[in-house]
């Protein structure tokens, strides 16, 4: 797993998202900075704390000029069903293939539980509207995922 650093360029990315939707980074990036932020299965308990404090400061982070997006190997109609259930307020991509979350260098061998598997690491990265990697979150909780990355955004603002 070889994952972007600050100052990489983003993979610019065209995505399904949880409406069948097609997202493109470059498209996002010509009015916001974009928080990608990578989560390994919608519906899990730490992915919907994250979810929801993403969702609940939207109007911060917009406040930011951010937008965030959600990534992981769910299907269309599993994003949807987190996305209803959770009244969640963003798009959430589907990246059934892994080949975005590969490109990042977030997809790699993890260990739970005593078992190994492949799978996304919980990683997010700050894009800035000229395609590079602004900050790489990757020390964080799921529960405070959200201030860890609103008080970088108020420091670098």
């Amino acid at each position: 797993m070889n994952t972007l650093k600050a100052g990489d360029n983003a993979p610019l990315f065209s995505l399904q998202n949880q409406n069948d939707e097609t997202v493109e980074l470059k498209t996002l990036l010509e009015s916001n900075q974009v928080l990608v932020y990578f989560y390994p299965k919608a519906s899990t308990p730490g992915c919907t704390v994250q979810a929801e404090n993403l969702r609940n400061e939207k109007a911060q982070l917009a406040e930011l000029n951010t937008v965030a997006v959600g990534i992981s190997p769910d299907p269309i109609k599993r994003l949807k069903n987190f996305e209803t259930k959770k009244e969640l307020n963003f798009d959430l991509l589907s990246d059934e293939d892994h080949a975005i979350a590969d490109a990042f260098g977030v997809w790699g061998l993890k260990k739970f539980m005593g078992k190994e598997y492949d799978g996304i690491h919980r990683i997010s990265f700050l894009v800035s509207q000229d395609g590079k990697i602004k900050h790489v979150f990757d020390k964080f909780k799921t529960k405070d995922h959200h201030e860890v990355v609103i008080n970088f955004l108020k420091e670098n603002a």
